[in-house]
């Protein structure tokens, strides 16, 4: 039997629930949420290399891909794991794990976090790591 090894990221892929004449309704998450950005990003860039002290990150990508990297901060000697979003996917990034996104494509996506972004208070919920 093969060994069981959680990953730092989910990736759940959303599906259509429900589909008619009209168009089609696909339910992306079903939690509190506290801030909800649209976020647009050219092919080659990067984004992210940081982490959340406190917060569940979600991402919901509309349309392009990336390349996903994390590392769980709360596992010493953690290895840096690399997965590859496309749209239609939703990632959920737990507190304590760096993150870091390079665009294959041009990009758009929902980030959808369990707490307040405020920039005033950028260096307390979110903290530089830089990954790549």
């Amino acid at each position: 039997m093969g060994k069981f090894r959680e990953m730092n990221e989910t990736i759940k892929k959303i599906g259509v629930e429900f589909s008619d004449e009209r168009g089609a309704i696909s339910n992306i998450l079903e939690e509190p949420i506290n801030h909800v950005a649209i976020i647009t990003s050219k092919a080659g860039s990067i984004r992210a290399n940081h982490y959340h002290p406190e917060q569940t990150q979600h991402v919901y990508l509309i349309s392009g891909r990336y390349e996903s990297i994390s590392k769980d901060l709360n596992k010493e000697n953690a290895e840096t794991e690399k997965i590859t979003v496309e749209p239609g996917d939703l990632v959920i990034t737990p507190p304590m794990v760096a993150h870091a996104m390079r665009f294959l494509k041009d990009s758009a996506m929902l980030n959808l976090t369990t707490a307040s972004r405020d920039p005033k208070d950028y260096e307390k919920h979110t903290k530089k790591y830089k990954l790549i």
